[in-house]
């Protein structure tokens, strides 16, 4: 399980600009962006005790889907998902639909030779397609500086590539809702491609709910540095400075959605196990057309 705790702003206002007729792909680290779609929390958490859930039981953690709110796919292979936003968006634009496509990736897809293929082409042909980039600066173990030249720069690659581009604080609610409804005003108005790079971080391990301080690979000041970040913590001081709400009016609030949450967990228990001979067969029945 790849989970979002320290990058929770970028999908937490999805909802806020982006409607359920605009498409969604996403990543290995794809449970947020699900949510924050508008994605049956109920079936996902359900598909991760492999119970029949939003993608049948065969998809686990890492692949995702819920199409009513226009959430297409989650994909484990870093990058691949992109060109499939691509796909999306190019279907969009010959059907003449309104909609675009977010696609989100982390700043590891960024080198991959598909994601530079994905980019031309969409600039190319014009294409109703948002490029997400939640930086947050690791790929499993591995920091930008053992991957990537250095004063390399993606916002200027992007850029040169003919794509108008954005960087912005991820874990900043309010430079996050600005960055969407900039980018959505201008693939709308213009008919073209956006890239927005947020800056972000990761608190837990690649992969599972612990910290993984001990391995060493991140510099504990650095941790620290994040956590102080962090854009629920920053939500709530702007709630508390702005005399929005109170600290216990917040606390009460978190618990409520603590139960809540908790609730849905114990009731997607109930979910049925995968049934595989009816999912052969549908997949023998396609591959026979």
């Amino acid at each position: 399980m790849h989970l979002s705790i320290g990058q929770e702003a970028i999908s937490a206002a999805i909802n806020f600009v982006f409607n359920s007729k605009d498409l969604a792909v996403s990543s290995h680290r794809a449970h947020a962006h699900y949510i924050g779609k508008g994605g049956n929390i109920k079936k996902m958490f359900a598909e991760i005790l492999g119970l029949s859930g939003c993608s049948s039981g065969i998809g686990g953690s890492m692949h995702l889907t819920d199409k009513s709110v226009g959430f297409i796919s989650s994909s484990a292979i870093v990058g691949n998902s992109i060109p499939v936003g691509v796909g999306l968006s190019l279907s969009q634009k010959i059907e003449n639909k309104k909609n675009l496509t977010l696609i989100f990736f982390g700043d590891g897809a960024t080198e991959q030779g598909v994601f530079f293929e994905s980019i031309n082409f969409s600039v190319l042909k014009n294409l109703p397609s948002l490029f997400i980039c939640e930086d947050n600066k690791y790929s499993v173990y591995s920091p930008l500086s053992v991957r990537q030249p250095i004063n390399r720069d993606i916002l200027k690659v992007v850029k040169k590539m003919g794509m108008q581009t954005k960087e912005a604080d991820g874990n900043n609610i309010f430079e996050v809702l600005k960055a969407y409804k900039q980018a959505k005003k201008y693939i709308t108005t213009k008919k073209k491609p956006f890239f927005i790079k947020f800056n972000t971080y990761r608190y837990l391990e690649h992969c599972g709910p612990y910290d993984d301080d001990n391995l060493n690979y991140r510099p504990n000041k650095e941790i620290k540095k994040w956590k102080k970040k962090c854009p629920i913590l920053f939500f709530s001081n702007y709630l508390l400075k702005k005399k929005l709400m109170t600290s216990k009016e917040i606390s009460i609030l978190e618990k409520s959605i603590e139960s809540y949450i908790f609730n849905i967990y114990e009731s997607s228990k109930k979910y049925p196990k995968p049934n595989f001979f009816k999912i052969k067969k549908l997949i023998y029945n396609e591959k026979s057309c």
